[in-house]
């Protein structure tokens, strides 16, 4: 069997320890990634002790109380708090998720958070998404057309075929199903991950589109689509319940339609 061992500026260490407020009843722990790349000191995991008597019932309302009330230091994204956005995307207790749709009731015992898996790691729970970013943009996620536009009124589809990119559409880009991919790990500087293939089959499948040829000749490659082995974590991992394995098995099944 093969050992893996993380450089040594990167191993986490053991971190701080903040203490709950005397006479707090109902204490959970929370031990959280910390790294400031700027200090030149390795990962660490510190520990809060949340009174959730005071506390919202999300992991992000125990973030947010963390950092007003205990540790202002503490940096993580966050926006809509309500599953919209994508932004308070992070790992908890093992699992991809939305911090603000993860309970804290849920998870059992002490709760480990760090940022997505696999990324750069801007500081503390902040990853870089530059190259998920750019995957996304080289799909061109925009309606292609070559016959001109009717007139005085919008390129209609019927119900059927506007119900066969409801559900892609619904993708907020959070990266939780990329990140919770072996496949995505170790290519992600060519393999375009799930997220932006499933925004790649949205487009496939939408009646306006023209661009169906062109956008298969882009995928059709042995790393952009073919690094997929149906692993099935990106689906398991999807907190807007969306199926990306699915949707790129819908693609590969297209490119060899085409073939024969």
């Amino acid at each position: 069997m093969a050992e893996f061992q993380l450089p040594p500026n990167s191993r986490v260490k053991p971190g701080k320890t903040f203490k709950a407020p005397q006479g707090a009843k109902n204490v959970r722990r929370f031990s959280i990634y910390r790294y400031d790349p700027d200090s030149g000191e390795n990962p660490r995991l510190d520990t809060y002790e949340v009174d959730m008597d005071s506390c919202g019932p999300m992991v992000l309302d125990v973030l947010i109380k963390i950092k007003n009330e205990i540790d202002p230091t503490l940096t993580f994204r966050r926006s809509c708090r309500e599953g919209i956005c994508g932004s308070c995307a992070m790992n908890i207790a093992g699992g991809n998720t939305l911090a603000c749709t993860q309970a804290s009731a849920d998870l059992k015992g002490e709760v480990k958070i760090y940022p997505l898996p696999h990324m750069p790691v801007v500081k503390d729970l902040v990853p870089d998404l530059t190259n998920f970013y750019a995957q996304y943009a080289s799909i061109k996620p925009w309606l292609q057309t070559r016959t001109p536009a009717p007139p005085d009124q919008e390129r209609l589809q019927s119900k059927e075929d506007q119900e066969k990119i409801n559900t892609p559409s619904a993708c907020i880009l959070c990266a939780c199903c990329s990140t919770s991919c072996p496949s995505y790990w170790w290519n992600s500087d060519r393999y375009l991950g799930p997220a932006a293939l499933l925004a790649a089959y949205r487009w496939l499948v939408d009646s306006r589109d023209e661009a169906t040829g062109e956008r298969l000749d882009e995928l059709e490659d042995p790393f952009r689509i073919y690094r997929c082995h149906t692993i099935m974590n990106c689906t398991n991992a999807c907190p807007k319940d969306l199926n990306p394995a699915k949707a790129i098995a819908e693609t590969k099944k297209m490119l060899a339609a085409r073939s024969h």
